[in-house]
């Protein structure tokens, strides 16, 4: 008997490394199609519920294999109904997501890395460095457990790439779980309803946007000018601004699509009515819409929200000069669930 530790992990396989796992078995290579689909479709962990697979196989499968998620170490809820997950992965280390429910959607905030390398000024998870990458499992995995936690009584309608780590620091774990859960045969989620978050690694963009699958790109900009972008984001030294918005400028965005802008508005650091009068000049000829975020208080860092009337302020010039502006509230702060308060933690 193959113990537990040592059987094959399943989870985040492609229908074809499936297809080429149960071969390896003596299985038919159809078999690989049928677990994707109970996998990821059904949400099923147990082959011996895939009721379509003989009996034979089902043992074969249950003595060599497994289809293992991360594990549940903590569930939060705030009084606004957002929900925060700690994950439990593998080796000891979690990552967080967050779930925010909404009138009309809900959204899974999934993390790619076990903290981060960028070391943005404004976030919690910067503040501990870069642990490791996720793999395509853990990544597809918070999505599975996710699902299985909320059960029948809500669906995950939209899912947004924006939680702890950069996800095109690690490009091929996460466009390896992209593509599952974009697949029609798994979780079949649309590439309208997908969103990935990047700090502007220039390369890794001119990448994703050669490989036109369709999701949303939202980059966090930050900054009017590159001296205080540099200041509060050192990857902006690597690649520049100005490299940065000639890159989308002239890159292919599918039709019908903007990029997003995320811009978290921190007081006398970017949110004066020049920073924003810039702001509209440095985008034009970008196709994007404008989301700006109050900054969310963070232990250790000194920095601090702008008052209501100078957000409004700033957004109303951004508006006046034709741009889609929305202002993204606050949701969760009591349990640490805000835009850049998620952090790594190790657990023996």
């Amino acid at each position: 008997m193959i113990e537990a530790s040592q059987k094959v992990n399943l989870l985040g396989m492609t229908l074809e490394q499936l297809t080429a796992f149960v071969s390896s078995l003596g299985l038919k290579s159809f078999r690989g199609g049928q677990i994707f689909q109970w996998m990821y479709k059904h949400g099923k962990t147990s082959f011996l519920e895939m009721t379509n697979i003989a009996r034979t196989d089902q043992e074969i499968l249950e003595s060599s294999a497994a289809i293992g998620t991360p594990e549940l170490a903590e569930r939060l809820k705030a009084v606004d109904g957002t929900e925060k997950y700690l994950y439990r992965l593998g080796d000891g280390h979690c990552v967080e997501g967050v779930l925010i429910p909404e009138s009309n959607r809900v959204t899974l905030c999934v993390s790619t890395q076990a903290g981060c390398a960028l070391g943005c000024q404004f976030c919690l998870t910067a503040q501990g460095g870069l642990h490791r990458n996720l793999t395509t499992g853990e990544i597809v995995g918070q999505v599975f457990l996710a699902r299985q936690l909320l059960g029948d009584s809500r669906t995950i309608t939209h899912l947004v790439l924006m939680g702890m780590g950069e996800p095109l620091a690690n490009y091929d774990s996460t466009l390896g779980a992209v593509k599952i859960l974009l697949d029609p045969r798994g979780f079949d989620f649309s590439s309208r309803k997908i969103t990935l978050s990047t700090a502007g690694l220039i390369p890794a963009i001119r990448r994703l946007l050669a490989e036109n699958i369709g999701i949303g790109l939202a980059v966090s900009l930050n900054a009017s000018n590159s001296k205080t972008r540099d200041r509060l984001m050192p990857i902006n030294r690597t690649y520049p601004m100005e490299d940065l918005l000639e890159t989308l400028r002239t890159s292919p965005i599918p039709k019908r699509r903007r990029i997003t802008f995320e811009y978290v508005l921190i007081a006398g650091m970017n949110d004066t009515l020049e920073d924003a009068k810039r702001l509209a000049r440095i985008l034009r000829g970008i196709p994007c819409k404008i989301n700006l975020i109050p900054y969310n208080p963070v232990p250790g860092i000194s920095f601090a929200a702008p008052s209501e009337e100078r957000v409004a302020r700033f957004q109303q010039t951004l508006f006046d000069g034709g741009y889609t502006v929305f202002i993204r509230s606050s949701r969760g702060n009591e349990i640490s669930a805000a835009c850049g308060q998620l952090r790594e933690r190790f657990v023996s």
